[in-house]
C-alpha cells in the first residue's frame, strides 16, 4: 500500500499539471503562440539547464561504477535499436516512427529516479550513476531518430549528415557534455551562479507539462490511440519485463535495482514532447503517450517494486 501511495504521489501531480494546462487553453488564458514559445524556451534554455546542473553537481569520480554504467548504457542501446527496428517493420504510418520510438524508450529517469530512491533509502544513492549511464544516450539517440525519421528531414546520407550536425549543435547534448566535464574537473559554482541555473532548471518540467496540456489536441489524439497504447505498454510493461530479470541475474540489488526499475518503467519524460515538437515530429502522439504512461506507471511501478521486494532483491 505504501508503494502505491508513493507512486500516486509521484505521478498524479504530473497528470494534474497537464490537466491544468489543458484547462487554461480551454478558457483562452493560453493560446498556440504560448505553446510554441514555451516549447522553444524549454528546448533551448530550461531543459539544458536542468541536465547540466543534474550532472555537474554529481560526484562522478567518487560514485562511478563502471559495470553498472555499462549495463545502463547497454540496456538503453539495445532497447532503442530494437524498438526502432520493430517500428520500421510494423508501423504503417512512417511519419510517426520517430515520435513512437522516442516515447517508447525514454523515461523520467533523472527526476523520478532520485525522488524514488531518496524516499526509500534517504539519499540519492545510485540514481546519479544510472543517469550517467542512460540520460546522455537517451538524448543522443532521440536526436538521431527524430532527425532521420522527422518530416522534411531528407533521407539516406543527407539524413545521416543532418543527424550528426544536429547532435553536435543540439543544446541538450551540449549541456550534457558540459555537465559531465564540470563534474569531472570538480567546478565549484558560486551560490549566485548555481541558484540562477537552478531557477531555470526547475522550470523545465512544470513548463513542459503546462505546454503539453495547452497543446493537447484531443481529436487528433483519439485517432492515434492504438500507437499511443502500444508505446505506453512497451514503456511501462514490456521493457521492465525483459530487462529487470536480467539485472537481477547480474546481481544488481537494492538501490541499484530500484534505479534500474525507474530507468525502465517510469513514465515517458515530458522532454520527449519538447524535442518532438522542435524537430518536425509528431507532438500529438508524444503527448498522448506521456499522459498514458503517467497514469499507468502509478500501478506498474508499484508492481515492479513490490515484485522485487517480494523476491528479496530490495531491502
Amino acid at each position: 500500500m505504501d508503494s502505491l501511495i508513493y507512486s500516486l504521489n509521484a505521478t498524479m501531480p504530473v497528470f494534474l499539471t497537464i490537466l491544468i494546462g489543458y484547462g487554461l487553453k480551454q478558457i483562452k488564458m493560453l493560446d498556440d503562440g504560448f505553446v510554441s514559445v514555451a516549447n522553444k524556451f524549454n528546448f533551448k534554455v530550461t531543459l539544458p539547464a536542468m541536465l547540466f546542473l543534474d550532472l555537474a553537481v554529481t560526484n562522478i569520480r567518487e560514485n562511478f561504477d563502471l559495470r553498472y554504467v555499462l549495463f545502463c548504457a547497454g540496456v538503453t542501446t539495445v532497447m532503442f535499436f530494437a524498438i526502432w527496428g520493430m517500428s520500421k517493420l510494423f508501423i504503417k504510418d512512417k511519419s510517426i516512427i520517430g515520435a513512437f520510438v522516442q516515447a517508447s524508450y525514454r523515461s523520467s529517469a533523472a527526476v523520478l529516479g532520485i525522488a524514488f530512491i531518496q524516499n526509500i533509502y534517504g539519499n540519492a544513492g545510485m540514481a546519479p550513476i544510472m543517469i550517467i549511464g542512460c540520460v546522455p544516450l537517451y538524448n543522443v539517440y532521440a536526436v538521431l531518430v527524430l532527425t532521420i525519421e522527422g518530416q522534411n528531414n531528407g533521407s539516406g546520407i543527407s539524413a545521416i549528415k543532418s543527424s550528426l550536425v544536429n547532435i553536435a549543435k543540439n543544446p541538450i547534448i551540449i549541456s550534457i557534455f558540459l555537465g559531465i566535464a564540470a563534474s569531472l574537473i570538480n567546478i565549484s559554482f558560486s551560490p549566485i551562479i548555481e541558484k540562477t541555473i537552478q531557477n531555470l532548471s526547475v522550470m523545465a518540467s512544470p513548463l513542459a507539462l503546462i505546454a503539453i496540456g495547452a497543446g493537447f489536441e484531443g481529436r487528433k489524439a483519439v485517432a492515434k490511440l492504438k500507437p499511443s497504447f502500444a508505446a505506453a505498454l512497451i514503456k511501462t510493461m514490456l521493457l521492465p519485463m525483459i530487462f529487470i530479470p536480467i539485472a537481477v541475474m547480474m546481481g544488481f540489488r537494492d538501490q541499484q535495482l530500484v534505479a534500474l526499475i525507474i530507468m525502465l518503467g517510469s513514465p515517458t519524460t515530458p522532454s520527449c514532447y519538447i524535442m518532438a515538437k522542435n524537430m518536425n515530429n509528431d507532438g500529438v502522439l508524444t503527448s498522448s503517450v506521456i499522459v498514458l504512461t503517467t497514469l499507468l506507471s502509478a500501478l506498474t511501478l508499484t508492481l515492479w517494486i513490490f515484485a522485487a521486494r517480494s523476491g528479496g532483491y530490495i531491502m
